[in-house]
Formats: C-alpha cells, sequence, structure tokens
C-alpha cells in the first residue's frame, strides 16, 4: 500500500481551483530548433543524466550502458518527417508510427514484439459562465506512449494534457524513476485518469444545473422547463467524453491482468488502481448519458404539456366568445316578425343572458382546470 501512495503522491496533478481540469498548457517548443521534440533525456538510477540529449544520442548511450538506464522522449504534434528518424533509430512499428502522427485516434493498447504502444484521450473541462446550445464544455487532446525495455516516448496532440509538471514531479523521486519506463506509463495512465474524474465532477454540476431548470416552474427567461438545445449540446459533450473513457477501460484491465515484457511485475499490479478508477469514471459517463436522455424526454414532455395546456385555454376562451357571436348573428337576420325587436326591453334581456351563459360556461372552465 506504501508503494501505490508513493506512485500516487509522484504522478497526482495539482488541479486548478475548483478542482475541474487536471491539465495545464505550455508552449512546446522549447528550444531553436523548431523540432517536435519537447523534451529528451537519459535517467541513470531515476535520475537525468543530462539536461538536453538528442534522441540518437540518448539510445546509444542507454545501450552501451550497464546499468538501469532509460530514455524519455517527449513530442508534440510530430510531422511525419520529424518523426521518422526516431522512429526508425528505436525500431518503433510502422502501423504505431502512423497512429502517432496522424492524431483523432481511439484509446487502445497494442503490443508488438519488443514494446506497447497505447493512446490516451485527454479531457480538459471548458469554463463557461452559462451553459448554452452552443457552449464547448469538454476538450480533447491525445497523449501516445511508445514502451520499451529501455526507453518511453510520448506523442502529444492538442493543447493540454501536457507532461513537463509530470516529468518534473518524478524526477523529485529518483527511487521511483528508477523502476523504468513503465513507472513512467503508469504515471501518465494515472494522471490522465485523475483528470477524467475532476471533469466528471465538473460535468455533474452542469447537468445538475440543467435539471434544475427543467424540473422547476418556469426557467429564468420565463419559459417553461428548460432549452433542448443546452439539453442536446450536454449531450454531445457528454458523448465525447464517453468516446474517450470507455475505449479505454479494456486495456487498463489487460496491463494489469496479463504479464507484458515491457511492463515491470511489480508496476503491473498498480496499474489495478488505474483501471479501477477508470471503471468509476466510465459508470459516470454511463449514468450522465441515461440522465440525460431521461432529461431531454422530461422536457419535451413538458413542452408537450405546455402545448396542450394553450390549446385547452384557447379552446375554452373560443367557446365563450361563441355564445354572444351566435345570439349576435341570430339577432342580425333580417325575419320581420321577431317579437324580441320591439320590446322595450328585449336589448338588456339579451345582454343579461348573454353574460350569463358566458359566464357560466367561465366558471365551468376554470372549476375543470382548463382556464
Amino acid at each position: 500500500m506504501s508503494m501505490i501512495r508513493d506512485l500516487r503522491a509522484a504522478v497526482r496533478p495539482s488541479l486548478r481551483k475548483g478542482g475541474r481540469s487536471a491539465y495545464q498548457y505550455e508552449n512546446t517548443r522549447t528550444d531553436d530548433s523548431g523540432t517536435a521534440v519537447v523534451d529528451c533525456a537519459v535517467y541513470r538510477e531515476g535520475r537525468r543524466v543530462k539536461a538536453q540529449t538528442t534522441p540518437a544520442e540518448a539510445l546509444r548511450q542507454v545501450r552501451s550502458s550497464e546499468g538501469r538506464e532509460f530514455v524519455w522522449i517527449g513530442l508534440h504534434e510530430p510531422t511525419e518527417r520529424e518523426f521518422s528518424g526516431i522512429a526508425t533509430e528505436y525500431g518503433l512499428h510502422p502501423l504505431a508510427v502512423e497512429d502517432a502522427v496522424h492524431a483523432h485516434q481511439r484509446p487502445k493498447l497494442e503490443r508488438y514484439d519488443d514494446s506497447v504502444f497505447t493512446v490516451f484521450k485527454t479531457i480538459h473541462y471548458v469554463e463557461h459562465a452559462e451553459l448554452t446550445a452552443t457552449s464547448e464544455v469538454v476538450e480533447t487532446g491525445e497523449v501516445m506512449c511508445f514502451t520499451g525495455r529501455d526507453y518511453i516516448i510520448t506523442v502529444r496532440h492538442g493543447g493540454q494534457g501536457s507532461l513537463r509538471a509530470l516529468r518534473h514531479r518524478m524526477e523529485d523521486d529518483a527511487e521511483l524513476l528508477a523502476k523504468g519506463p513503465s513507472v513512467v506509463l503508469h504515471a501518465i495512465a494515472d494522471q490522465t485518469v485523475d483528470g477524467y474524474l475532476a471533469v466528471a465532477d465538473a460535468v455533474q454540476d452542469d447537468i445538475d444545473e440543467v435539471e434544475i431548470e427543467v424540473f422547476s416552474n418556469t426557467a429564468g427567461n420565463g419559459r417553461r422547463g428548460g432549452d433542448a438545445g443546452r439539453i442536446y449540446q450536454l449531450k454531445r459533450e457528454v458523448l465525447e467524453f464517453k468516446r474517450a473513457v470507455s475505449p479505454l477501460l479494456r486495456p487498463m484491465q489487460l496491463v494489469s491482468e496479463r504479464p507484458m515484457r515491457v511492463i515491470d511485475p511489480e508496476i503491473q499490479k498498480y496499474f489495478r488502481d488505474v483501471a479501477d478508477h477508470l471503471t468509476r469514471v466510465n459508470e459516470q459517463v454511463l449514468g450522465f448519458d441515461d440522465l440525460l436522455n431521461s432529461i431531454l424526454q422530461a422536457n419535451l414532455a413538458q413542452a408537450t404539456v405546455a402545448q396542450n395546456e394553450d390549446m385547452r385555454k384557447i379552446t375554452s376562451w373560443a367557446a365563450i366568445f361563441a355564445v354572444p357571436t351566435m345570439i349576435a348573428g341570430i339577432y342580425g337576420m333580417n325575419f320581420d316578425y321577431m317579437p324580441e325587436l320591439h320590446w322595450k326591453y328585449g336589448y338588456p334581456t339579451v345582454m343579461a343572458v348573454t353574460a350569463s351563459i358566458c359566464v357560466a360556461i367561465y366558471r365551468g372552465f376554470k372549476r375543470n382546470g382548463w382556464l
């Protein structure tokens, strides 16, 4: 248990105020070369050997060493030309390289001869003062990892999901980092899933707000129920969240259960903690989807009920006004023998009868809840 506490303490990201996002933005080009390499370092016994080196030099140094060393290379949105040299030098599988260069991949884990390729979807909660029909709730990015016995290569796409702070935290714990590339893979997975938990809490607040509005008598703008456009937009954002979480569940279970040559057995069991948290998030997201379906159906039902109420009111008033219209139509006919036309009290009597009938009809509709 102390081991897992050390792991989580080292890799847990610092959440922003309010706990809504686990990711920070960073400038991706740290040198003047214009390459996609953000950082490249060799670690011996968990300590950084050089401040900065090239991927080829780092690999030669590790392969020629007899100690416990590995390379950690970080890249941001590399082009095919920028990544081809590293892929050739490290013997990366062409299919995995193609996926790493072209973003928008499904979360997955693929095992090759001497490496494991994993794809994580990072989620960033977009702060907004008010949820509208066009509000963006979540933004997604990607972190792809090539993990070998003596290297880990991370390829990041998107403006969030920075690994710089994670690298610094792990460098402060040499004993932990000395366990090799698999502990870095665990740290990335743990940070990603912790980000899911923070975003899930924030999305829950938005859903609660919409739910309260739908089931209140009137919305803040005077309309009954909620705005179906807002509900549908939130449902689309939850669907994007679901696409990031659900496909990753099986790969994390595989990492925690099946032996893999590039994963340290001592570290492998701690992936169960990541898988457990991921299962929790997945259940939350599935619950969000079902709840939004129910809210949307309730909103549509309320709209139908409101339309029926309006139609009943219109029908009621039409029935009331039909009485004087009918009486006026009768006395508007050109007949010579209509006794009431020459009677002294004919007009007030007809008016009184008309008013009495209208009042009686009005009270009847009011009693039945139509008005």
